[in-house]
């Protein structure tokens, strides 16, 4: 882990997704973060521990998702799977596919597994996986405003978490997607998915893949820009110290109205994030995650909020 001295700073953006609006000063107090995300080889260690199965690997119950057809109740998660060709890129359907078999340690399907992946990522996570993870590790996940402070290594309103270039002299600082997201990949950064951690240069805290690879759980709920407004009265000028998100019932998709499932916000950006979709390689940039959702592109990293090192 990796001691993040505390401070102030400008919190979000407002040049890029109306959600990340508007900037506001943050302070967060000191804390430990993990140098990586959590990998596979981690994730396998706590796994033989603890005996914990993840949300990937249990069937969901129809009644706790009404309408949920019977065959529909299958374990599994969502997959990205490169279409051939062009697609409306407005449907995510054309990429994104339920799996039945997909979990963490089959990331493709059933008939995948962990062969050289030990040191990626480890993905189709879900929030509460994340959590077990962390409460067995003695740790917890980052508030969104601790990610993004840790992200920014100390660049206050950059674009990018290296300044505000994306490819400073068309050096690759983080896995993204170059070329024409869902279906021409250049692979210019060298990875067509993932990627081991640490592949791409530390940033001034001596944290890696804070941008790029996986998304990231944090343990913030999720609402819209009109929710992190300053409150009433506060002056803009004053920082807002160590927020904690939104309340769960304010994280509810307002297009799926039926549908009481909490969202968290997802930090980072992916190795899907692509200039003509999704540039979210940021620090500012944020998405909701439904909790109970896992995918080929989400993983996580703890924090520890105290002063001493843990082991």
């Amino acid at each position: 882990m990796r001691l993040i001295s505390g401070g102030t700073f400008l919190m979000g953006s407002q040049r890029f997704y109306p959600e990340e609006a508007p900037c506001r000063r943050v302070a967060v107090d000191d804390f430990w973060i993990d140098e990586t995300p959590v990998t596979n080889r981690d994730f396998a260690r706590f796994v033989a521990e603890t005996g914990h199965v993840t949300m990937a690997e249990v069937a969901p119950d129809p009644r706790d998702y009404p309408g949920m057809t019977p065959e529909m109740a299958r374990a599994g998660s969502l997959v990205f799977v490169k279409p051939s060709a062009l697609v409306d890129i407005g449907d995510p359907n054309g990429w994104w596919h339920f799996i039945s078999g997909a979990d963490w340690q089959h990331p493709q399907g059933p008939d995948s597994d962990l062969d050289g992946l030990d040191d990626h990522p480890v993905v189709h996570i879900a929030y509460a996986d994340a959590e077990a993870y962390a409460r067995w590790a003695g740790k917890a996940l980052p508030t969104e405003a601790e990610f993004e402070f840790a992200a920014r290594g100390g660049l206050d309103d950059a674009d990018y978490a290296w300044g505000d270039s994306l490819a400073p002299g068309g050096r690759m600082l983080a896995n993204y997607w170059q070329g024409l997201f869902p279906f021409a990949n250049q692979c210019l950064d060298g990875w067509e998915g993932t990627s081991p951690v640490a592949s791409f240069p530390a940033n001034p805290y001596g944290v890696y893949d804070l941008i790029g690879n996986v998304w990231e759980w944090t343990q913030d709920w999720y609402a819209d820009a009109a929710a992190q407004a300053p409150a009433k009265g506060r002056k803009s000028c004053c920082a807002v110290s160590n927020p904690r998100g939104a309340k769960q019932f304010q994280s509810y998709d307002p297009a799926h109205p039926g549908a009481r499932i909490g969202r968290k916000v997802i930090k980072g950006g992916s190795h899907l994030c692509a200039e003509n979709y999704c540039q979210r390689y940021r620090p500012a940039a944020r998405h909701p995650e439904a909790v109970d959702t896992s995918t080929t592109h989400i993983g996580f990293r703890c924090v520890v909020r105290v002063s001493p090192k843990p082991r």
